[in-house]
């Protein structure tokens, strides 16, 4: 290869990259995505549908993300993004465990069992046998990531004094899962298929912090 062509090629490369950056865009196919996904799941969603519902061509597209794959993981990437940063507030700006890990539990149990989430649990869960990076990339950057920072506000209590737990690790998961008892295996078998009041997540997630307490609370002993 020349200087001039290596010098064109690297420019070409350059441009690519520019015209991928653009967040307008990215936000743009992004919106599609959501709505194809969401209607027809995965495996039955396209490249061309994807263009067509965000309205670009799909050469734009290709510019952007390389497959449907990427695509997905950046989309889910975008909405948990959005949606945990308000629970996880919860827990740092809070001292009181009772009345943070109420805020934080309600929190995620709406986000969970929120629409788009149910639907990304189900096309993970469908595809991760033959695409187990994905599979594994979704766990890692939403339910492990989850409960390493509930484990750490944990370990803070303990700390503090007000908490006594062993293993905050196995409690944060504990934690996780009772907030989302009989909400969302249902909703993930589509047995239920409207996300669940503020009442009952209140009255789910107050048993799941009573259940908690009388677990790991510390004993008065006055």
């Amino acid at each position: 290869m020349t200087k001039a062509t290596e010098a064109i090629v690297k420019s070409g490369a350059r441009n690519h990259r520019i015209a991928g950056t653009d967040p307008d865009k990215r936000r743009q196919i992004l919106d599609g995505a959501h709505q194809v996904f969401t209607a027809r799941g995965f495996d039955a969603a396209s490249m061309s549908d994807i263009a067509a519902a965000a309205n670009v061509s799909k050469s734009t597209l290709y510019v952007y993300f390389e497959d449907k794959e990427h695509l997905f993981v950046a989309l889910i990437e975008r909405e948990r993004e959005a949606q945990k940063r308000g629970a996880f507030e919860a827990l740092n700006e809070d001292s009181d465990p009772v009345r943070a890990l109420g805020n934080f539990g309600q929190c995620l149990a709406r986000m969970i069992n929120a629409e788009f989430a149910v639907s990304a649990h189900r096309i993970v869960i469908g595809v991760a046998e033959r695409m187990p990076d994905l599979g594994r990339g979704f766990y890692e950057n939403g339910p492990m990531q989850g409960s390493r920072l509930i484990a750490a506000y944990l370990d803070r209590m303990v700390a503090e004094g007000k908490l006594a737990i062993g293993d905050t690790e196995l409690a944060a998961v504990q934690f996780i899962d009772l907030c989302q008892s009989t909400l969302t295996r249902p909703r993930l078998f589509n047995a239920v298929r409207t996300p669940p009041s503020e009442d009952e997540i209140r009255r789910v997630v107050s048993e799941a912090i009573a259940m908690f307490m009388a677990r790991y609370g510390v004993k008065s002993t006055a």
